[in-house]
């Protein structure tokens, strides 16, 4: 059984959760971080923008989302499987909570330039949609081998007036993209916010992000309530950077009898550059202005990663979840592609929900011998966007070729 820590609900002044998180960036960034956070916390936390970012979140996002009984999916577990549904938001991820709370604190700081990364291009959709609300100019930073397994986002992106730069440096994934999004932002400090898309980077990122999408958590604790009476027994969640994970958990981290589980990429295989499961061959390291758990080298070097999804090609974790994996409060496990595949088509064969690739990987680890739920328990599985961005990477890679029609049994 989980204990519960003492955990801070902020990190200390410098930004830190134990010995994680930090600020490890240029000296040229370090006056537009502090102004930033000052920012923020005068800004972000007044009624006024709280009710306006609610406001847009409701009447123009959809919150608050569903919680739906996977009716089908619960009866082969023997178990109450819920899905807390950030697949049916605008732009169809949880990506849109933290990208339109940082683009309204953006245009409250008086600038005019919104920069961003993206991996799955979900949360680089999201960001194009809030400057496109807000009349902010965006440009939007990819890797090369992200653009062309999510074309549809790409395209997307630029429908809504985002400037779209391909990165080809690198592994040509998510880390090269944020390397080119810092460089941007540190030419352009003086006109630009840079969206950072995760609970990660220097501080007060991982608190601005984990914050502004800790609206998940809160809204399913009431809804579980209602449904259940009681909290649930177990909370699943896939973990790339790790903020729609954060964004449930967080709800939780008081309650030591919700078990937190959060799902790594196991890739093809335990060899170097075959996963990106930070906790299954990392260890701590500085990656993109914080300290935490990094895939690299014995040099140091950032090493390879690989994930059928884009969204978790990611070779560092967010601090905040190294310091409570520390704690013992939360458990991170890995699951492989096969068995991600395997999830995507059983959510759809039996619930009529595509699920994105990332969001897999939750549903996977309930269908492995060690995530089997025991009967009557009560899950809730954060399905933290829809899968349209992926089905046609997995109609051109063929996976659908002959593989028999109908419902699961």
């Amino acid at each position: 059984m989980p204990h519960s820590p003492s955990h801070p609900s902020v990190p200390d002044r410098r930004g830190y959760f134990g010995p994680y998180g930090g600020t490890f960036v240029p000296e040229t960034l370090i006056s537009s971080l502090t102004a930033l956070e000052a920012a923020y916390l005068k800004i972000a936390q007044s009624r006024g923008f709280k009710r306006k970012l609610n406001s847009l979140l409701k009447d123009t996002c959809g919150r608050p989302t569903a919680l739906t009984l996977a009716t089908r999916l619960s009866a082969r577990l023997g178990a109450k499987i819920y899905l807390k549904r950030e697949d049916l938001l605008h732009t169809g991820a949880h990506k849109i909570n933290n990208a339109l709370g940082q683009v309204l604190l953006a245009e409250k700081m008086g600038k005019t330039r919104i920069i961003a990364e993206t991996g799955a291009g979900q949360h680089g959709v999201a960001t194009a949609t809030a400057a496109a609300m807000r009349g902010l100019a965006c440009r939007v930073y990819m890797g090369a081998e992200d653009t062309k397994r999510q074309a549809l986002n790409v395209y997307k992106m630029q429908l809504l007036g985002a400037e779209v730069i391909e990165v080809d440096s690198g592994s040509r994934t998510l880390k090269d993209a944020i390397n080119e999004a810092i460089r941007d932002w540190i030419s352009n400090v003086n006109s630009s916010h840079y969206v950072l898309g995760s609970v990660l980077g220097p501080h007060p990122y991982p608190l601005m992000v984990r914050n502004f999408q800790s609206v998940i958590g809160k809204e399913a604790r009431t809804q579980i309530r209602k449904a259940e009476g009681r909290n649930p027994d177990r909370i699943v969640a896939c973990v790339g950077g790790g903020s729609n994970a954060i964004g449930i958990f967080h709800a939780f981290l008081d309650r030591p009898e919700v078990e937190l589980v959060g799902v790594e990429a196991g890739g093809r295989g335990p060899g170097v550059g075959d996963h990106a499961a930070r906790f299954n061959g990392g260890r701590v390291g500085i990656l993109h202005g914080t300290r935490t758990w990094v895939l690299q080298d014995a040099n140091g070097q950032i090493g390879l990663t690989h994930s059928i999804s884009a969204g978790m090609d990611y070779a560092a974790i967010g601090p905040e979840h190294a310091y409570y994996r520390d704690q013992g409060r939360t458990k991170y496990v890995q699951v492989g592609d096969d068995q991600v595949l395997e999830a995507f088509e059983t959510l759809c064969r039996l619930e009529g929900i595509i699920p994105a690739l990332e969001s897999s990987h939750a549903v996977a680890y309930l269908l492995t011998d060690e995530g089997r739920p025991r009967r009557g328990e009560v899950v809730i599985v954060n399905l933290s966007g829809r899968g349209d961005k992926d089905v046609p990477t997995l109609h051109a890679e063929g996976w659908l070729a002959g593989r028999a029609p109908g419902g699961l049994a």
